[in-house]
């Protein structure tokens, strides 16, 4: 029975390797007849995260709307903050007029320059309080680094953010770039600079492009080597993640 089994397993394992064989390989034919699975995706994408804990009092953008750099995207209620502010501006300016007094009783021998050298730590002291607080106040607002969309939306109007939460996810929607593996030997004639086509699935519509820049690295088992190509003209219709093949058969000649 045993002996049974092992000429059974044997010849099946035989099978499967010839189906392996036999199977066509759609990955290498694409590489050589100059196609590549490529995607879409932004030149500047980031997270973003309370620096402060506060609730939410402003968040004029949902999913999907543009936004341009510097404009408000998040602003906290930090009422609290800046009462803390004033508080310490004020005992600040107590500081600064103490000292300005102690100088003035020094020049006429009242006090002792121990007495004014404690005045004057006092006044950093309370000045670096002071600039601390609108430190932190300067986090109530929360505006673009640049001009984009909000890819995802994470928190809603009122909600209490704790310090590091996250709040939506932005991407740079003007600059995208085409991000794809090829082969390394395609090093022979692929450089900067080479022109290919892409045909965006998404819009069934063909787009050319240009390679801006080869990886630092080829990966040793695969044998690829990860590129980075941009769209020629502006194009509003296309969105980070859309993806489809590119076609370098006219760079390779």
């Amino acid at each position: 029975m045993n002996l049974r089994l092992s000429v059974i397993f044997r010849t099946y394992l035989q099978l499967v390797a010839v189906i392996v064989l036999a199977w066509p390989p759609t990955a290498g034919i694409a590489a050589q007849e100059g196609a590549i699975r490529f995607q879409l995706a932004s030149q500047q994408q980031t997270s973003l995260s309370a620096e402060i804990a506060a609730n939410i009092l402003k968040l004029p953008f949902k999913d999907g709307d543009l936004f341009r750099e510097g404009q408000l995207l998040v602003e906290f209620d930090c009422s609290l903050l800046q009462a803390q502010l004033n508080k310490a501006e004020a005992t600040a300016e107590v500081a600064r007029q103490t000292l300005t007094v102690n100088v003035r009783l020094a020049e006429l021998n009242s006090i002792s320059n121990l007495e004014v050298d404690q005045a004057k730590a006092r006044v950093k002291e309370t000045e670096a309080e002071a600039t601390a607080m609108r430190v932190m106040v300067s986090k109530c607002s929360l505006k673009a680094p640049f001009n984009g969309r909000i890819a995802k939306l994470q928190v809603d109007l009122h909600q209490y953010a704790t310090i590091g939460k996250p709040l939506m996810d932005i991407l740079d929607a003007d600059r995208l770039e085409v991000r794809l593996i090829v082969p390394s030997r395609w090093l022979s004639w692929l450089k900067p600079g080479s022109r290919f086509s892409i045909q965006i699935e998404e819009l069934g519509r063909t787009y050319q492009a240009r390679v801006i820049r080869l990886g630092a690295r080829i990966d040793p088992v695969s044998q690829s080597l990860p590129i980075t190509g941009e769209i020629e003209g502006n194009h509003g219709e296309l969105l980070s993640g859309m993806s489809g093949w590119a076609n370098f058969n006219k760079a390779k000649r």
